[in-house]
């Protein structure tokens, strides 16, 4: 099934029309649960990995010798999923919660785990070009992007970040493909284990974060806003219920390619190369949620009937507080290293 983004609220460019020569796209991936195979763009899917070729790990040091296993994690999402579908009021039984707490037990690493000890990543999504339009960075040769994590936060200065791993290839290059692809026997973080989902690409319009804008327009948009907010509390209107800027009018939620960051959780910033200090582009954006109580108006059109049902957050993947990931790339050499910030 198709997923389609509704039309906006209201045509912001009416109101701003100086917001044309910003406007700008992102493809919306709206995975969603399925059976994907290597052939196609997935999250959590099987990769396309070349069998003679060595599976991503991670080598920084770090502990990795104990936590759940991934296969208890998926198992303790079907169990939830089945009970509250069939009671929506109890949800699981007795024996089922039972069982739950066996699942949500840590284990650990069967022989010795060393701190630098070769560690299996986790296959996170993987893009093919024909499927996204707005898959516009890396080498022009290459069409698959393939993305990998280290399943712990335990990287990085203060060894409390994540660490990602990112491959082009060429897909018609791969002639025999890793049929058991090696997996972490434990995990630090749930969040890092995505379900198998299948996509929906869908390329939507998109404008930059309010704050990146040019200082007047920016001012012009606040001050309606602020206007509106004056109006709600004369008026003693508890929620609001207008459409804004951030959360309805410019930048959608949930898995995307290309377009523009949202900047909700830090100061927006202009990201630049530390190479070669060119402005670097939004390549993916990695979402805890499709959609939430602040961005409903981004739900697909399909997924407002009832009969369909409604999950906003279809990969069971968790990044940070339930935020958002930006991962950035150079558009002037593609080997050069991505940056990343959490929203």
């Amino acid at each position: 099934m198709t997923r389609t983004t509704p039309p906006r609220p209201l045509d912001v460019e009416e109101l701003f029309p100086a917001l044309a020569a910003h406007r700008g796209t992102t493809t919306r991936l709206h995975p969603r649960p399925g059976s994907p195979d290597a052939s196609v763009s997935s999250v959590g899917g099987p990769m396309l990995w070349p069998a003679d070729e060595p599976w991503p790990v991670c080598t920084d040091p770090h502990p990795h010798g104990r936590g759940r296993r991934p296969a208890d994690i998926r198992r303790e999402r079907q169990l939830l999923t089945e009970a509250w579908a069939r009671n929506p009021e109890s949800g699981p039984t007795d024996e089922e919660r039972r069982l739950l707490e066996e699942l949500r037990r840590t284990h650990r690493a069967a022989g010795e785990s060393g701190e630098t000890d070769p560690l299996p990543m986790i296959a996170v999504a993987q893009l093919y070009r024909r499927d996204v339009p707005d898959l516009l960075a890396g080498p022009e040769d290459h069409d698959l992007l393939q993305v990998f994590w280290c399943p712990f936060d335990a990287h990085g200065d203060h060894r409390t970040g994540m660490l990602l791993d990112l491959r082009w290839r060429r897909s018609w290059e791969v002639v025999e493909t890793m049929a058991h692809p090696p997996l972490p026997e434990v995990v630090g973080f749930e969040g890092y284990v995505p379900e198998p989902c299948v996509l929906h690409p869908e390329q939507v319009v998109t404008y930059p974060f309010a704050g990146l804008l040019p200082e007047e327009l920016s001012a012009r948009i606040d001050a309606r806003e602020e206007a509106l907010e004056e109006e709600a509390e004369e008026a003693e209107v508890e929620e609001w219920d207008w459409p804004t800027y951030q959360f309805d009018l410019s930048i959608p939620p949930g898995w995307r390619a290309g377009g523009y960051a949202s900047w909700n959780l830090t100061d927006a910033s202009a990201t630049h190369c530390p190479a070669c200090a060119a402005p670097m582009e939004l390549l993916l954006t990695i979402d805890s949620k499709e959609w939430d109580g602040g961005s409903g108006s981004w739900m697909p059109l399909e997924e407002r009937d009832p009969a369909v049902g409604q999950d906003g957050e279809p990969t069971r993947v968790t990044v940070g507080r339930w935020g958002k990931l930006n991962v950035f790339a150079c558009p002037v050499d593609p080997g050069h290293p991505h940056l990343r910030s959490i929203q």
